[in-house]
């Protein structure tokens, strides 16, 4: 019974919150979601002992969901131990979240209905992750765009809240036109989306083919590659990553939720849970290597350069994303799930950490006008130092652990990819220091930046909000050393049973143990530099960025401006959408349709009613007279006619 209830206790506890908000007000709303979310939470950690721990594998199923003819597809939970880890991140997470909403939205106007929101995303992202086949995986997938957009448009009266949210619907929705293509195409080729007949019948399939865009091509491939776009928009992967830091305009425990631990971690465990099939696409895992290693170093870039607080971590999110799918891309699933794992619990309190900053300088946000604040919120300060202590892969935090180890597998394929991954995440090591130390010392440190009235007001957040800061800096602390073992060492084969894949022949994450020194202690070297060089820059020689950003203000403005990807797919999507939309509207509609219609003929026929209508005088003379005429002409027709 808690398997269901672990599921379905956020879709009551949102519901509730919903349709009876008005009704059980605020404190109402809080409990009965709060509630809800810390039972789902303790179910989780039973869950996980009982199906990773104590190896057992269940799958419930609730109902027969879809029957037509030969095709059937049934709506059950599937728990093993990537569903299990899973669980824990989604409800620990959401349940920190939750709380800590409690005093960070205290005076907003909305509370149920922001709840409600959070409760509901929730139970889609369990949706997800607990899915038994391709049909359920994309209702959860397609649940979690859904709430993800309302989250982030919570506060609707901002313009740019809803141009962010419908920003993130948009990229989201080109993905998931992949992913949906995907989805077709295994039922095409499998005549089945349940997991476990499509994992059993990929071996036989290994050589088959399949017709796309006009060619013939390795059907596993085109497969695996429309199912990864789908990936790469969910977790913002480079090309469909600019909704990221846009959803920034969401209330910050959004940020934590949903764009640190759950929604975006949703493309790593899809490819994760579809190891049987990407194990036979190697092409594909190449592709998946290659794009997650290049956003690492391309989101640690733009992160060197922002200003805002919460873009920074929105940028390293979408680089630690990088991190976790370059793992899968070398056939490190577990490393990259282990880095899903720990990372959950350390993003999300940089974010909430974050959002107690602006809670203390009166919503503001940009990091040039705070400093010297470290006194006045300690707490807060403690917890941002550990969740970027762990960020940056400082030995012996969590990220140490699974960070590492994703860096040592990727050198340990001794393949191209895995080589080109292994020194870009080497590059996004340094800079993942560096902005880290960046942000804390421009935030706490220095002379203060604000205004008087700001200053007066810097204070501690309430218990509500620094008690599940305490409860994610305890997991950056230790779901490292505590997981280690059993994700990716001795006791890996054993606690992931057959939740994941690999082939005999790709033994990355085996080889990840046994590579040379000096791969195990360069992360490290390169993050304490990172951390040194921000020290020197913005503590000791705070002149030197000013001069950095004049002696090259083109690679500044490239940087700050995100690579301008923004502003190219404005030019080349944007602008001639818009451009196609008013042609359309002004030709199309306007001199086509209502020129033919309610301006042509329509209009030719009502001033030819009104010049008939004149006629009507309402004298029977005018009526006579031209009947007179009326008969004249018909006794002229007969005439004619005759002769």
């Amino acid at each position: 019974m808690i398997y269901i209830l672990a599921i379905f206790l956020p879709l009551v506890g949102a519901a509730i919150a919903g349709f009876f908000g008005s009704w059980i007000k605020n404190k109402g709303a809080q409990l009965v979601t709060c509630s809800s979310l810390l039972l789902s939470a303790i179910f989780s950690l039973i869950i996980l002992n009982d199906v990773a721990l104590q190896h057992e594998t269940k799958s419930i199923q609730l109902f027969s969901w879809v029957l037509s003819g030969g095709f059937e597809v049934n709506w059950a939970l599937k728990f093993d131990t990537l569903t299990a880890v899973m669980l824990v991140v989604v409800t620990v997470v959401s349940c920190a979240v939750h709380f800590y909403s409690i005093g960070y939205m205290h005076h907003d106007r909305s509370v149920p209905r922001f709840f409600s929101y959070l409760s509901l995303f929730t139970f889609f992202m369990l949706m997800l992750v607990t899915s038994d086949n391709f049909l359920q995986l994309f209702f959860g997938w397609e649940g979690v765009g859904l709430a993800s957009y309302l989250l982030i448009g919570f506060w609707y009266e901002k313009p740019s809240a809803n141009a962010a949210a419908i920003k993130a619907f948009l990229v989201n929705r080109v993905g998931d036109f992949g992913f949906a293509l995907g989805i077709l195409g295994v039922f095409l080729l499998y005549g089945s989306v349940d997991f476990e007949t499509v994992f059993s019948a990929t071996p036989g399939k290994s050589a088959a083919t399949m017709e796309f865009l006009g060619g013939e091509w390795h059907a596993l491939t085109v497969l695996c590659l429309l199912l990864f776009i789908g990936a790469m928009g969910k977790s913002a992967q480079l090309g469909l990553h600019t909704w990221l830091p846009d959803a920034m305009e969401g209330p910050t425990p959004v940020s934590a939720l949903i764009h640190a631990a759950t929604m975006v971690t949703a493309g790593v465990f899809m490819v994760a849970r579809l190891s049987p099939m990407f194990e036979y696409a190697p092409f594909a895992l190449n592709v998946v290597c290659v794009v997650g290693a290049s956003t690492a170093f391309f989101a640690a870039t733009i992160g060197l350069c922002q200003n805002d607080i919460k873009r920074v971590i929105a940028y390293s999110t979408c680089s630690q994303l990088g991190y976790m799918f370059f793992a899968c891309g070398v056939s490190a699933y577990a490393a990259g799930i282990f880095h899903l794992f720990t990372h959950a619990f350390f993003k999300a309190l940089l974010f909430l950490g974050a959002g107690s900053v602006i809670h203390a300088m009166s919503s503001e946000q940009d990091m040039r006008k705070m400093g010297g604040i470290w006194r006045q919120i300690p707490l807060t300060y403690t917890m941002m130092w550990i969740g970027s202590l762990a960020l940056a892969g400082v030995p012996f935090f969590a990220g140490f652990y699974s960070k590492d180890m994703i860096l040592e597998s990727a050198f340990a394929a001794q393949t191209n990819v895995g080589t080109y991954a292994f020194w870009m995440g080497m590059m996004a090591a340094i800079m993942t220091a560096f902005y880290s130390w960046r942000l804390l010392f421009m935030t706490f440190h220095g002379e203060p930046r604000a205004d008087e009235k700001t200053m007066a007001h810097v204070h501690e957040s309430p218990k509500v909000m620094t008690i599940p800061l305490i409860i994610l800096a305890l997991g950056a602390l230790f779901a490292g050393f505590i997981g280690y073992d059993a994700f990716v060492g001795d006791g890996m084969r054993e606690f992931w049973g057959k939740a994941i894949h690999v082939l005999p022949t790709n033994t990355a994450i085996l080889d990840a143990h046994y590579v040379p020194l000096w791969v195990k202690l360069g992360p490290i070297i390169l993050g304490l530099l990172g951390i040194a060089l921000a020290y020197y820059m913005y503590i000791k020689r705070k002149d030197i960025p000013a001069k950095l950003t004049k002696l090259f203000p083109h690679l500044y403005l490239f940087l700050y401006n995100k690579w301008y990807f923004d502003e190219l797919y404005d030019r080349i999507f944007v602008r001639p959408a818009k451009n196609i939309g008013e042609g359309l509207w002004k030709e199309g509609d306007g001199a086509l349709i209502d020129g033919i219609g309610p301006d042509g003929i329509s209009s030719v026929i009502r001033n030819l009613s009104g010049l008939i209508s004149q006629l009507q005088t309402g004298f029977v003379y005018h009526y006579a007279f031209a009947m007179l005429i009326g008969v004249g002409g018909l006794v002229t027709l007969y005439l004619y006619t005759s002769g």
